[in-house]
């Protein structure tokens, strides 16, 4: 991942490598990959998040 430095401004050179890394999705697949974790794991943790989607997609409808 490549980000231009324009006029010595790194502050903002960084932001937009920050940001770059967030929309891409490196870093959190590096957390991922960081340990093995075993199928039935990742099923449970996919279901859980499902189910908290579905319940905030729910309240939502609601207008709670």
């Amino acid at each position: 991942m490549k980000v231009i430095v324009k006029a010595n401004n790194i502050e903002g050179a960084l932001r937009l490598f920050k940001r770059k890394i967030k929309e891409s999705n490196k870093l959190t697949s590096l957390r991922e990959k960081e340990h093995y974790s075993k199928p039935s794991t990742k099923n449970n943790r996919a279901k859980a998040s499902a189910k908290l989607r579905e319940k905030r997609r729910q309240e939502k409808s609601n207008g709670i």
